[in-house]
């Protein structure tokens, strides 16, 4: 088994996403609730890429970035901002990005776990 860190292509476009994500309040309207809101959740969805990117053989980071995806999306309307359309169109986007492509990860990601558990 090859060492497979800092390969997956899935694992990079997350933290594109998040840092895209992070920055975007500099283009789009906000609010206190939406900047405070696209700047945490992309900070946090690039550290869990980065998590995955380090560890390729952890499933879990992989949900993690669904469930943070699923979080983002639901956000504007959490914290009341679906009426900013550019944060609100940035997290629904984003959000679903992040579950596709955390989604498309999970197999690459058993497939690494199982390797790893082989070399013990």
């Amino acid at each position: 088994m090859t060492n497979r860190t800092w390969r997956r292509w899935q694992d990079w476009a997350v933290v594109v996403i998040g840092v895209l994500t992070a920055l975007s309040p500099i283009v789009v309207a906000t609010d206190t609730a939406a900047l405070s809101t696209l700047i945490v959740f992309g900070v946090l969805i690039a550290l869990a890429g980065l998590w995955s990117l380090g560890a390729p053989g952890s499933v879990a980071s992989e949900y993690v970035h669904v469930v943070l995806g699923v979080l983002l999306f639901i956000s504007p309307w959490v914290f009341a901002y679906a009426d900013l359309a550019g944060a609100a169109w940035t997290s629904w986007v984003a959000g679903v990005l992040t579950v596709a492509v955390g989604l498309a990860a999970v197999p690459a990601a058993q497939a690494d776990h199982r390797g790893l558990a082989g070399q013990h």
